[in-house]
């Protein structure tokens, strides 16, 4: 073959076409999250025009702790519904973990017996709601909008309703709500470790393709040998565990105990967040990475209202309205409604 031939493929093969760089980029960023991204970018851009404020880094900042506690709320809660559930009680298991662990703190001038409790209380949330659903069979639903209640409830029991304790001269509670490592937060550490520990989970280990395969066809993977009520009760232990962590950043962010305060509408906010980072409320489809992005955009969205001084209350007709929107877009995605006039 002369200099000037052009090799041809072997026979039967289809030369290799390389992929559009744009169509590259989707595939590895996924649609959901880039229009998550531009959204943000837009967002940023337009509150940044109206206040110079917006990009100071203290105000860069106050974003990251603002959603830092909703944040490792969202990314749990991305994992039960993952599984096709659903846990309304985490903003109550925070509160109760917020007053136990200072109540305990108050008693025994320990924090790290504080947080021990904490941290107890909220697995044994998790496990009541893992069971009541599993041997109860009840509903995720109506299990977990059950123990809301009894949780918000015995909150405010043990504390009468009241802050509990004084928790803002003990070094480690003061380190967990003020203190940085290389500038940054140590409330928004949590949060990356939080999320980058669950996103390993669920990309990389048998754990996490078990809980996509229970929630993307509970009959297929119970034949596959998947223990699906072992999968569900782990998934709400973690999820009661992690919304302990959250009950304690809450203490140590406010300096006391909050039975209601700070924890109220948690529930809300990570559910928002996970539906509109694209999580499939049926289960079996989304990730961490797409709700960190609308857990950013949720607070970004806050902190734009508020230094526009913009009254509250729009916060939460716009956290609604994102709500709202998210779940439309998936249903549009799916196909044909199930309910209503045909789309």
């Amino acid at each position: 073959m002369s200099k000037t031939d052009t090799p041809t493929a072997p026979a039967g093969s289809e030369p290799r076409v390389r992929p559009h760089p744009l169509r590259h980029a989707l595939d590895v960023v996924g649609v959901q999250n880039l229009s998550l991204i531009v959204a943000l970018i837009v967002l940023c851009a337009a509150i940044g025009s109206q206040n110079s404020h917006f990009f100071l880094v203290s105000n860069i900042k106050t974003i990251g702790t603002t959603v830092a506690i909703v944040g490792i709320l969202a990314v749990v809660q991305t994992t039960v519904m993952l599984l096709g559930g659903l846990d309304i009680s985490v903003g109550s298991a925070a509160g109760l973990t917020s007053v136990a662990s200072a109540m305990v703190f108050t008693s025994s001038a320990s924090a790290g017996l504080g947080i021990l409790v904490g941290l107890v209380v909220g697995i044994g949330v998790g496990l009541l709601n893992g069971l009541v659903i599993v041997y109860g069979r009840v509903n995720a639903v109506i299990a977990t909008l059950a123990t809301y209640a009894a949780l918000r409830g015995l909150a405010n029991l043990i504390s009468d309703g009241r802050a509990q304790g004084y928790t803002g001269t003990d070094s480690t509670f003061v380190f967990l709500a003020r203190g940085s490592i290389i500038g940054i937060p140590i409330l928004v550490w949590v949060l990356i470790i939080v999320a980058a520990l669950v996103h390993l989970m669920l990309r990389y280990t048998d754990i996490g393709r078990n809980i996509y395969a229970t929630g993307g066809n509970p009959t297929a993977a119970r034949l596959a040998g998947i223990n699906l009520n072992r999968y569900v009760v782990g998934c709400y232990i973690l999820a009661g565990f992690v919304a302990g962590i959250a009950g304690i950043l809450l203490t140590a962010r406010t300096g006391s105990g909050q039975p209601t305060s700070g924890s109220q509408g948690l529930e809300l906010q990570s559910i928002t967040a996970a539906a509109l980072g694209g999580v499939a409320l049926q289960g079996g489809k989304g990730g961490i990475s797409g709700t960190i992005l609308a857990v950013l955009l949720l607070g970004v969205l806050q902190n734009g209202l508020t230094i526009l001084n913009v009254n509250s209350f729009w916060q939460d007709i716009a956290q609604g309205a994102l709500l709202i929107v998210a779940v439309v877009i998936q249903q549009r995605r799916k196909g044909p409604r199930a309910y209503g006039l045909p789309g």
